[in-house]
């Protein structure tokens, strides 16, 4: 038994039995992305010295010069190096058309040396392009994000095994298997329905067997829903929107959500919080994940995983081919 199963254990059994309850067991993405770098580590060192020269390859392609992708990019090629994946970063100028996007990709597309290629999101464009037609060109096989129709397809038909699993959720799922949380079985519930988070959020836990409500703005009684949560997974994107007294005895809480809020006494005027009320809702869970410091590194985190994945089945089919 793991320590966190075995803290998570005793505050149950306080609650059940009438003593005092202690407070929910952090799940702490910084913890698992550390222990699944070092695994990556070896695994990648493990292919080069199979096949020397060797080494997986990650590009980030970027359209403009927006502060907050640059942050981004930044802790992705940092992660990448980490790890022992060649990471370069491609910058097109705000003014590139739609159609100089999809020629760069389909080059990058060829690239044998490339194996997970991303677009970063959002597109710092002068000129209108189309977001879905660009991230559908990326060749499926390479697409370490998830985001194509293709792997959204596969996902949401339960072929796990055959796409790519979108970066936060797959580190949501990450995540809970490390507190030692069984799903199959589990009532989960999924706040939001993006694209990114909530829709896939809810393919991966249905796919693992728990029974999935999906709530979202048009939801009513959203506190009810949640009360029925042994699993709840927040991607909202509203600041502590979901209190700690809506929350199931004992539940676990995934908190997707990344918002600023006025702070005074912070030198920054302000400070990060999730869509979760962590105060309360610490009372109340068995596991809960902090903001920051819980979903969002497990997001690159996956990627990378997902690139040596990509660099995996690519050495596969290479000497299949042979």
């Amino acid at each position: 038994m793991s320590v966190l199963t075995s803290v998570a254990g005793r505050a149950l059994f306080s609650s059940r039995y009438g003593h005092k309850r202690t407070i929910a067991t952090l799940i702490s993405g910084k913890e698992v992305s550390r222990l699944l770098t070092e695994k990556m580590r070896r695994e990648v060192a493990e292919m080069m010295s199979q096949v020397p020269g060797f080494r997986p390859g990650l590009l980030v392609l970027q359209v403009g010069d927006r502060d907050d992708s640059n942050l981004y990019i930044s802790s992705k090629l940092k992660a990448a190096a980490q790890v022992g994946i060649e990471a370069k970063h491609v910058r097109l100028p705000r003014h590139t058309t739609q159609e100089q996007v999809l020629q760069t990709i389909r080059s990058i597309n060829a690239k044998e040396e490339v194996h997970g290629l991303i677009v970063q999101l959002p597109l710092d464009c002068e000129l209108k392009i189309d977001s879905d037609i660009v991230t559908n060109t990326v060749d499926p096989e390479k697409d370490v994000d998830g985001l194509s129709c293709i792997n959204a397809g596969k996902l949401a038909r339960g072929d796990l095994s055959s796409c790519f699993l979108p970066c936060t959720p797959n580190g949501c799922m990450e995540l809970i298997r490390h507190a030692g949380v069984t799903v199959a079985g589990k009532h989960a519930v999924v706040i939001g329905r993006s694209r990114i988070v909530g829709g896939p959020m809810h393919d991966l836990l249905l796919w693992n067997h728990a029974t999935v409500t999906t709530c979202h703005s048009k939801t009513v009684d959203l506190p009810k829903q949640v009360g029925r949560a042994d699993i709840l997974v927040v991607g909202a994107g509203m600041a502590e929107m979901v209190r700690g007294e809506w929350l199931k005895e004992g539940s676990v809480v995934i908190d997707c959500g990344i918002n600023y809020i006025r702070d005074a006494s912070r030198a920054s005027g302000h400070r990060v919080v999730g869509d979760v009320h962590f105060p309360s809702a610490r009372q109340k869970a068995a596991y809960i994940t902090p903001v920051p410091g819980g979903v969002g590194p497990m997001t690159v985190a996956m990627l990378m995983q997902n690139t040596v994945q990509s660099a995996k089945r690519f050495l596969l089919k290479s000497k299949t081919l042979a």
